[in-house]
């Protein structure tokens, strides 16, 4: 009868794996944070976090959305920004890679400013896009 030799494993040793960090599809600027840290502070109850997103619409194809949400949902990436949860769904991921939100505050008006090169083109009014 033959033996084979199996070779001793030390399983504290194996090489550390490096943590994988999520990097954000999309990115706030430190205004853009601080408002809607403010903004989330005047809600009662407080939200977990914010939901940016895409959805279906408008007179180019799609529009951006942002709103408050109490957790995340079950195909949403959580992302932290500066102490503020930031909630993706799957979908919008692809569109927003690379996006940046500010807020900016002009003599004509104040509001977040998206800034996404995926956009082919926009709308005359400004408020949608296509890919």
């Amino acid at each position: 009868m033959a033996t084979t030799s199996v070779p001793d494993v030390n399983t504290n040793t194996a090489p550390a794996t490096p943590e994988v960090k999520k990097t954000p599809p999309v990115s706030l600027t430190a205004s853009a944070v601080s408002k809607v840290k403010e903004i989330m502070g005047q809600q009662t109850p407080v939200p977990a976090g914010l939901r940016i997103g895409v959805v279906g619409g408008g007179c180019s194809g799609f529009s951006y959305s942002m709103q408050f949400e109490n957790a995340a949902g079950m195909m949403d990436k959580t992302f932290d920004m500066d102490g503020l949860k930031v909630f993706v769904d799957a979908t919008s991921v692809m569109y927003l890679n690379g996006c940046i939100v500010d807020y900016v505050e002009t003599l004509e008006g104040a509001g977040f400013k998206f800034e996404n090169p995926n956009v082919k083109s926009t709308c005359g009014c400004g408020s949608s896009f296509s890919v």
